[in-house]
C-alpha cells in the first residue's frame, strides 16, 4: 500500500485477546474497580455497573436515575464513563473482561464489537422473554448489529446514520445520486459559488464507513453471506471510482484527505460548502452558531449509487450487552431493557441527537419538534448496511481505511485488487496491515 501512516505490524491469531489478557493485571483492576465496585455497600443493595461513551449531553445519567428508581430499591445503577475514543474505550472492556472483572454488568458496546466479543465469550446471549423485549418494535437494521451468528447479543440502545444535507438557496432540488450531487457541485464552482462537497476523506473509521455505504449502495459488501470469505468484486470497483472522482473534482473539498466529521460540520457552518454528508448533530450546530444559513439547511436521503437502488447508509450506534462475569445478570438484563424504554430513547434523541431504534418513536410527537428530520432518520435506517461482521473488524476497517485514504490517490483497479489481499489475510489473521 502507497498510502502513508503508522507502522505496519503483524497479525497473530488472537493477539488482541492475548494482548488484553496480558495487560489486565492486578494493578489495573485494583485502580479501575475503586469507584465501580459491584458489591452491595452499606445498606447491602445490589449496585449495576453500566459502562458507557461519556455523554455530555445528560441523557444517560437521566436514563440510570429513572431505571434506578424504577428499581424500586432492588437494585441501582451507576454510570460508569469510558474513555472519550472509540478505541480507548474498547481497549479497557477488553482488558478487563480478558480479566474475567466481576464488577462488569452492562455493557455500552459500539455496533462493531459485538462479534469480537461473542466469539471470545465475553458477553451472554440475550434469550426467551429478555430476547422477546429486546426484538419487540425495534428497527431490523440495527437489530442486525446486535446478532451474531444468528444469535442475540445486545439490545439496541440507540442508532446512527448520515442523511444529505444541503443549502436550498444554492440546491433548490437536492440530489438522488453522487452522480447528480458531484455535477450539481461542479456547476455551482463555474458560477463562482460555494460549491465543495464535504465528506470523511481521513485516514480513519469514516472512511472506511464512506467505502462501505457506497460499495453496499453499489450491491456488494466486503464479506460473503457466512462472513468466511471476502466478496468484493464489482461494486467494490464502482464504489472506488466514486470516491476517486470526487477526489478530483473541483466539488472535493481541499483538505479531504485530513477530513472527520465535524470538519465538515465546520465547512459548512462557514459557508463554503453546498452538501454535506453527515450524522443529524449538524442540525443543532447549524441552528446555534449560523442562524442565517440555518434558513436554507436542509435535508434529504443519503445519494445512491444508481437511480435504480436506494442508498444503504452503513450505521452507527450503541448496543447493550450483559457481561458474561456479571453476579447480577437478572436484573442487569432487565436494567438493559429500561435504559433503552422509550422514555430514555426519546431522552437520547432529544438530549443528545442520537436516533431511536424503536420504529413507534419515529411517530411520536415527543421527537417531532426537535427531530423535524425523523421519518427520513428512520427511511435510511429502514434501508440501512452495516460494518462487516467478524471478529476480525478492526483489522479490516484498518486496511479498507489506509487504501482509500487519501482519496486522491485511489486507482481504482489497482486499489481493488491490493486491498482485496490484504483483506484476505486481515480476515484469516495473518500477513501484515498497515
Amino acid at each position: 500500500m502507497t498510502t502513508g501512516g503508522p507502522p505496519r505490524r503483524r497479525l497473530r491469531p488472537g493477539a488482541a485477546i492475548v494482548r488484553a489478557a496480558a495487560g489486565a493485571t492486578a494493578a489495573l483492576l485494583a485502580a479501575t474497580t475503586l469507584a465501580a465496585c459491584g458489591g452491595g455497600g452499606d445498606s447491602g443493595q445490589i449496585t449495576l455497573n453500566f459502562y458507557s461513551f461519556p455523554d455530555n449531553s445528560g441523557a444517560i445519567q437521566k436514563a440510570v436515575d429513572n431505571c434506578t428508581a424504577a428499581a424500586n430499591g432492588r437494585y441501582k445503577i451507576a454510570y460508569n464513563r469510558l474513555p472519550n475514543g472509540a478505541d480507548g474505550q474498547r481497549q479497557q472492556l477488553v482488558r478487563r473482561l480478558a480479566a474475567k472483572d466481576t464488577s462488569m454488568d452492562i455493557l455500552g458496546l459500539d455496533v462493531t464489537w459485538e462479534a469480537e466479543f461473542a466469539e471470545a465469550g465475553w458477553i451472554q446471549e440475550w434469550t426467551g422473554d429478555n430476547a422477546e423485549q429486546a426484538k419487540d418494535g425495534t428497527l431490523e437494521v440495527p437489530l442486525e448489529t446486535a446478532t451474531y451468528k444468528d444469535k442475540l447479543y445486545a439490545v439496541p440502545y440507540n442508532s446512527n446514520t448520515q442523511l444529505l444535507w444541503y443549502r436550498s438557496d444554492l440546491v433548490p432540488t437536492p440530489p438522488k445520486t453522487w452522480d447528480e450531487m458531484i455535477s450539481m457541485a461542479e456547476d455551482l464552482e463555474k458560477q463562482g459559488k460555494p460549491h465543495l462537497i464535504e465528506v470523511q476523506g481521513a485516514q480513519y473509521e469514516g472512511a472506511t464507513v464512506l467505502f462501505n455505504t457506497l460499495l453496499a449502495s453499489a450491491g456488494g459488501s466486503v464479506l460473503n453471506d457466512d462472513s468466511t470469505g471476502i466478496q468484493m468484486g464489482d461494486p467494490a470497483l464502482e464504489a472506488l471510482k466514486i470516491m476517486k472522482r470526487l477526489a478530483d473534482s473541483p466539488a472535493s473539498d481541499p483538505s479531504l484527505s485530513v477530513q472527520m466529521e465535524d470538519a465538515n460540520r465546520l465547512a459548512m457552518e462557514s459557508g463554503t460548502a453546498a452538501f454535506q454528508l453527515n450524522y443529524p448533530f449538524v442540525y443543532p450546530s447549524m441552528k446555534a452558531n449560523q442562524p442565517e444559513l440555518f434558513n436554507n439547511f436542509k435535508w434529504a436521503q443519503y445519494p445512491s449509487v444508481s437511480a435504480d437502488e436506494p442508498s444503504h447508509v452503513t450505521i452507527g450506534g450503541i448496543d447493550l450487552a450483559i457481561s458474561k462475569y456479571s453476579k447480577h445478570s437478572e436484573e442487569a438484563f432487565e436494567a438493559a431493557l429500561c435504559l433503552r424504554n422509550r422514555d430514555n430513547q426519546i431522552l437520547a434523541a432529544t438530549l443528545g441527537g442520537l436516533p431511536p431504534t424503536l420504529s413507534a418513536l419515529y411517530d411520536d410527537p415527543a421527537l417531532a419538534k426537535d427531530y423535524p428530520f425523523a421519518a427520513d432518520i428512520r427511511t435510511s435506517l429502514e434501508n440501512a448496511s452495516v460494518r462487516p461482521k467478524t471478529p476480525a473488524y478492526q483489522n479490516l476497517s484498518i486496511v479498507i481505511s489506509h487504501a482509500v485514504s487519501p482519496p486522491d490517490k485511489i486507482n481504482p483497479e489497482k486499489t481493488l485488487k491490493s486491498m482485496t489481499s490484504q483483506l484476505k489475510d486481515a480476515l484469516d489473521s495473518k500477513g501484515l496491515i498497515p
